[in-house]
């Protein structure tokens, strides 16, 4: 079947007001999320996999200090940074996961060596940091991990007594993911997070639940949500999408925006990027804005923040 190659990233979806986005820090995202694009194109171009692709274009985000994954990471009550990914294949639905850990610079990596090295697909807390310690990862000190801002976002949240989504004001970033359709046919989905701001008792969000916020079938699509994640775990709205084109028929851009439509009927805020079998994008979100890039086989990488 005729396809075109193509991805898209994001970065987050929530509240974002022009008047605190500055043409600063605007330009910083912007700019975050085209090397992230331009990683995974340059990969999808030169004939290689879209496994490898949402990887490499996830790793530009946990690299970079702007987005709420790997370096950037929101903290959590202790002080601490419990950081959480998630990454599938859809050619034969192999997939990895990982929630709770520390010190890992890329947390991506670590799930594909979940997927690729081990007889599971969700390791958590000091069980999954003993499987980086048996995969060779090197591990980060916490100051790697530090950035005023999220310190600030911390400090903030603890004075209201509140546990907060990355994206409240005036930071308004979060999740950051990755969906890909290679030259093969094959699809999948990649998504990063440092979880709340705030959070307790070990919460774990929708990022490295298989079918809540990521999931990649080649029958159909591949998906990777941002938002509040509870609310994509209740819906299952990876996997829900998935669903709907399967069973009800629904294109790519009906799926996935009666699934956020949904979520906005249970009092659920984000959005979430796909990519179907002939490479047709989506990226509906019921939030403010959310931070996205995408590009397709003979256009440029695109970006952008709000509606238009």
């Amino acid at each position: 079947m005729k396809h075109r190659i193509g991805l898209a990233i994001h970065g987050g979806a929530g509240t974002i007001d022009p008047a605190l986005l500055t043409t600063e820090l605007e330009g910083l995202y912007r700019k975050g999320l085209h090397e992230a694009a331009e990683a995974g194109k340059t990969v999808l171009e030169a004939g290689g996999t879209a496994l490898d692709a949402v990887e490499k274009a996830v790793i530009i985000l946990e690299d970079n200090e702007m987005f709420n994954a790997g370096r950037g990471a929101v903290f959590t009550a202790q002080g601490s940074h419990e950081l959480d990914a998630s990454i599938m294949a859809g050619h034969d639905l192999s997939c990895g996961a990982v929630s709770g850990v520390h010190g890992i610079k890329n947390p991506v990596s670590l799930a594909r060596k979940v997927m690729e090295h081990s007889a599971h697909v969700f390791l958590q807390g000091e069980g999954a940091l003993a499987f980086a310690h048996d995969m060779g990862f090197s591990f980060a000190p916490e100051a790697y991990f530090y950035t005023p801002n999220r310190w600030q976002q911390l400090l903030e949240a603890r004075a209201a007594n509140v546990t907060a989504l990355d994206h409240n004001q005036p930071k308004p970033i979060g999740t950051v993911g990755a969906v890909a359709l290679d030259s093969h046919g094959n699809l999948a989905a990649a998504t990063s997070t440092g979880g709340m701001t705030n959070k307790k008792f070990g919460r774990v969000g929708d990022t490295p639940i298989i079918g809540a916020g990521t999931y990649a079938n080649n029958r159909t699509c591949a998906v990777s949500c941002t938002g509040h994640g509870e609310y994509f775990i209740r819906k299952v709205v990876a996997h829900a999408i998935h669903c709907r084109m399967l069973f009800a028929h629904e294109d790519l851009a009906l799926a996935s925006s009666t699934l956020v439509g949904e979520l906005h009927e249970i009092g659920g805020e984000g959005g979430l990027i796909a990519i179907d079998y002939q490479g047709r994008i989506a990226m509906p979100y019921n939030s403010g804005g959310m931070y996205r890039a995408w590009w397709s086989e003979g256009l440029a990488v695109a970006t952008a923040i709000y509606a238009k």
